[in-house]
């Protein structure tokens, strides 16, 4: 009985204490993209070398790009651990070294966490240049943009920079006031199954400024198609739908598991061999 009694005011002792906690609001979009924006690219923590017994005997050997350093832009997906499996196939049948400076929460957006455009700004001269475009600016909806933002035919207009258009068109600038004489290859957003917008190219769900995600995509390709820029579409040469997302994707549906850059890998090395 006394015991019983002990752990009754013990248990009332932990109530109190617990009811004099203050308890923590949810944080705010402004807050969570303030969080996001002062993470940094660590490009000295994500750096991958071939190996060189693989690279002797690669296929791409005598293309294009063998042996060329690479340079990757992005959100989670290009720079998740999971995300090595993938990149770590490019150093060894390319012989490259491969360099990440993606951040998760980024976009292309100036507004969308440590922005694409703010890891360009810090990297610094590399053979190849990858922008791996996330789903942030999507699903935190940035404005889209069109082809046409940040570019002579606004005057490179600033406020531009805040769509995800303007962001891809300055991307490409700055790289090549770096190193005219880089590769750059674009790699469209993956799908991700929380949504239909997210990998259904039909759907007519839009964000809350009223694009689907296809759109998104398609703007994309058309920044690229004036730059001339090479794109990997990921979105349609991914391979994975309602059937099998469970044997490529994590938990949250969003991110790829490692058997997804399993899968995805290959495609994206033998694009980056000869930018086609």
């Amino acid at each position: 009985m006394k015991r019983l009694l002990l752990l009754f005011a013990l248990l009332g002792l932990v109530l109190s204490v617990s009811a004099q906690q203050p308890q923590r609001r949810p944080m705010t979009q402004e807050e969570i993209q303030a969080r996001l924006r002062r993470q940094k690219p660590n490009p000295s923590a994500h750096t991958l070398r071939p190996d060189p017994l693989i690279s002797q005997l690669s296929p791409y050997r005598g293309s294009k790009n063998y042996g060329k350093t690479i340079a990757v832009f992005g959100g989670s997906l290009s720079v998740n651990k999971e995300s090595d499996v993938a990149k770590q196939m490019w150093a060894d049948l390319l012989d490259a070294t491969v360099v990440t400076y993606g951040v998760g929460g980024a976009g292309f957006s100036y507004d969308q966490g440590c922005t694409l455009q703010w890891q360009v700004d810090t990297a610094g001269v590399y053979d190849i240049y990858v922008l791996w475009a996330s789903t942030n600016d999507y699903t935190n909806s940035r404005e889209c943009g069109t082809w046409q933002d940040y570019t002579v035919y606004d005057n490179y207009d600033e406020s531009k920079r805040v769509t995800q258009c303007g962001g891809i068109n300055y991307c490409i600038k700055k790289i090549l006031e770096k190193n005219p004489r880089a590769e750059v290859y674009f790699f469209t957003s993956l799908r991700f199954f929380g949504q239909d917008a997210g990998h259904n190219p039909f759907s007519t769900e839009p964000n809350k400024t009223g694009k689907t995600f296809a759109e998104y995509i398609q703007a994309q390709r058309d920044c690229c198609a004036y730059y001339g820029i090479p794109v990997l579409d990921q979105f349609n040469l991914q391979g994975i739908n309602e059937f099998n997302v469970s044997e490529y994707y994590v938990g949250d549906k969003l991110h790829m598991n490692e058997e997804g850059y399993r899968r995805i890998g290959p495609v994206q090395a033998a694009f980056l061999a000869n930018g086609r």
